[in-house]
């Protein structure tokens, strides 16, 4: 499915699980995921939620936009969804890029959230991470997304990943580039997170209940970066998931989903 968002772009949506459910679940994807990259999460929540994908502008089956987008933008893309479902109350959860969408919906439509779970997450930005960043920039810039991600890769999946994987790394790599990743849409997409200022002080206005949870491996995003999240949203719980990385929809998927169901 489809929803307009106000500069009349196309966002695709899908609804899934239990469409009868009271409660509903928001997923919103990482930089260059796409919906199909909750494949084994869903099954840990399908029958006892309503579930919603979606693909970002720039991202999967959505519009690649001309201009890049803030978060502010791609919050209230969200917000269109919720609007067009007639979904009044949702827990939204946010995954790395998604995780900085799911922030500012929270700040900036909070009448829209009931619980918030923020995985693989950051509200500032380090002199490390700005470095790992231009490394994906210049590899994207040079060597096109298969490049930047034979960089990328390393700092997402933990080393415990590469020798144990839930997917192969090289049929990981093969699926993402028959996805036929959009460059320039990818640019936008990190042009988001470059422009983004220290959001620190903003999450003190989050009032739902809220969940973090970093995996302790995480090469892009320390520890530490999601624990000033945890400190400036009020009464936050903080999860931090031993020996995992980055991308906790293919790591510890069982143990992650067991505290995000926990905290439901």
């Amino acid at each position: 499915m489809f929803c307009k968002t106000s500069d009349n772009l196309n966002l695709y949506y899908e609804v899934q699980g239990n469409t009868e459910a009271s409660e509903t679940l928001v997923f919103i994807n990482g930089l260059t995921q796409s919906t199909a990259a909750w494949y084994f999460v869903l099954p840990f929540f399908k029958d006892k939620y309503k579930i919603v994908l979606l693909d970002l502008i720039f991202q999967g089956q959505s519009d690649k936009g001309e201009n890049w987008r803030d978060f502010d933008q791609h919050a209230a893309d969200v917000k269109k969804i919720l609007e067009q479902e007639k979904i009044n109350k949702a827990n939204i959860i946010g995954l790395s890029y998604g995780s900085l969408v799911a922030q500012h919906f929270a700040v900036n439509h909070s009448i829209f959230v009931n619980k918030l779970i923020l995985i693989s997450t950051f509200a500032h930005k380090t002199p490390y991470y700005d470095a790992i960043e231009l490394s994906w920039w210049r590899a994207l810039e040079f060597g096109g997304y298969n490049l930047m991600l034979d960089i990328m890769l390393p700092s997402v999946l933990s080393e415990s990943y590469f020798s144990n994987p839930i997917i192969p790394i090289q049929m990981m790599k093969e699926a993402r580039l028959d996805a036929q990743q959009n460059k320039q849409a990818i640019f936008h997409l990190m042009q988001a997170t470059k422009e983004r200022k220290d959001y620190r002080k903003d999450l003190e206005k989050i009032t739902a209940p809220t969940l973090v949870i970093q995996g302790e491996k995480d090469l892009l995003l320390p520890v530490h970066l999601a624990d000033e999240v945890h400190k400036h949203i009020k009464d936050s719980k903080f999860i931090v998931v031993a020996n995992a990385g980055h991308t906790l929809n293919l790591e510890h998927v069982p143990e992650v989903c067991g505290y995000v169901k926990e905290f439901l």
